[in-house]
């Protein structure tokens, strides 16, 4: 039944949830370039990863296979939260004076506050049904972390977290919220694993970054015969877990009888930014949908890295990704984004920004604030300081719709609430914050 586009809220029955997540692999324009062995750089074999993923995670990474089929065991968990609303930014509208019609995918609705379970109750689950008792992981804001231990906590699974130090200072409460779900959290680069030890030594001060903890999350799995790693953005199966949020848009748009003129979204690695994005990609170009992808200028990957062969994480543990980076030692300034400081993105992704399908932009800190607070007090919803970045730039894209008098249609992805991220706030809000 269509509804009428002044809807405020599009809604799903829990049985139109999607069945099957979408892989884009058959739909990229070139063949993904292979991930190289990091000693031997080889391409990677299914059983070089088997000391850290299960079997049906590596079979997922793999695949060339559209369609995936969502275990009915997720899709119980799903329930809890998903479908997800999709909401007309109205007032947001009119805080504007813009043409344009504003659609965010609300995905602070999941307990978390985030996206990041729509792929940590996935890993969670096919870990549990081969036998791993333990799971080990980096985070950077802790929105990563606190979904895998919420996830874990449904599956019977210990959960150890290495959370970028800086963030960990910053954000106490995401530390509570993993803690409250049974999960461990320490403070990356940690006196827990040689990797961490040495870079201490290095120095003591180091603020850490996503890739110092991946190397430290993996070097605990490794060690330990009961325990597998998991990871929350850039490789393949966690992209297409993502996809349930843009599959979900496409009904709810369709409800409305509604159109995408442009998709944004926010992107540290690409995991919530493809979730939206990905289910679009195939009529992009037929149709003239533009697809802006936003990161920090503090950690610009897309906009001023390079496309080439990088490990992920810092101490080279990892097979190497064609991707674009800043290089795997790189140490990005501490931003309160923590979910998007990571030196490299997800390589479907690359290739997409690299054929010009998908285009890039960077924002600095402070006007990325002035959008989350403008938001907030025209829709009322505080979003994620990395929310905020596809806040500003669908901001930008609204006002110049109104100049140019178009109504377009911007669709976004509201990646997460802001609630435990209330000190950048504080920040912003009594003239503390920095650009950097």
């Amino acid at each position: 039944m269509k509804h009428e586009k002044n809807e405020k809220k599009i809604t799903l029955d829990e049985n139109e949830m999607p069945r099957e997540w979408y892989n884009i692999i058959p739909d990229l324009p070139e063949p993904l370039p292979v991930p190289l062995h990091p000693v031997t750089e080889e391409p990677v074999k299914p059983e070089d990863l088997e000391p850290i993923f299960p079997k049906a995670l590596i079979k997922q990474e793999m695949s060339s296979e559209r369609w995936i089929k969502i275990p009915e065991e997720v899709r119980d968990v799903y329930r809890i939260w998903r479908p997800t609303p999709l909401i007309r930014a109205e007032r947001l509208e009119k805080a504007l004076k813009t043409p344009a019609r504003i659609y965010f995918k609300y995905e602070g609705a999941s307990p978390p506050g985030s996206h990041k379970p729509n792929t940590a109750v996935a890993q969670a689950y096919y870990n549990a049904e081969e036998g791993v008792e333990r799971l080990t992981t980096e985070t950077g804001a802790g929105q990563w972390g606190s979904a895998l231990c919420f996830a874990c906590r449904l599956f019977d699974l210990r959960c150890m977290v290495y959370m970028v130090k800086v963030s960990y200072m910053q954000k106490p409460y995401r530390r509570v919220l993993m803690e409250t779900w049974g999960g461990e959290v320490v403070p990356s680069p940690s006196e827990r694993t040689e990797v961490g030890r040495k870079i201490l030594s290095e120095d003591p001060n180091n603020p850490g970054s996503l890739g110092i903890a991946i190397s430290e999350a993996i070097e605990d799995a490794v060690k330990h015969e009961d325990t597998k790693y998991s990871l929350g953005s850039v490789l393949n199966h966690v992209l297409m877990h993502q996809t349930v949020i843009g599959l979900e848009a496409k009904k709810q748009l369709e409800i409305v009888d509604e159109k995408p003129d442009v998709i944004v979204g926010c992107v540290g690695g690409g995991s919530n930014f493809s979730g939206l994005c990905y289910p679009f990609v195939r009529e992009a170009e037929k149709e003239g949908i533009e697809i802006i992808a936003v990161e920090p200028k503090a950690c610009p990957t897309l906009t001023g890295g390079e496309y080439r062969y990088d490990y992920g994480d810092t101490a080279g543990l990892t097979p190497l990704l064609k991707m674009f980076t800043l290089g795997h030692t790189f140490i990005p300034p501490p931003i309160h984004a923590g979910g998007l400081r990571y030196h490299g993105d997800a390589p479907t992704l690359c290739l997409l920004v690299k054929h010009g399908i998908i285009k890039a932009t960077a924002v600095s800190q402070i006007p990325t604030f002035e959008a989350g607070v403008m938001f907030a007090r025209s829709e009322g919803i505080v979003p994620a300081p990395e929310t905020n970045h596809a806040i500003r730039v669908v901001i930008d894209k609204a006002i110049e719709a109104r100049e140019k008098g178009e109504e377009k249609v911007i669709l976004f992805n509201f990646s997460g609430h802001g609630l435990l991220d209330l000190q950048a706030y504080d920040d912003y809000l009594h003239k503390k914050l920095k650009d950097t």
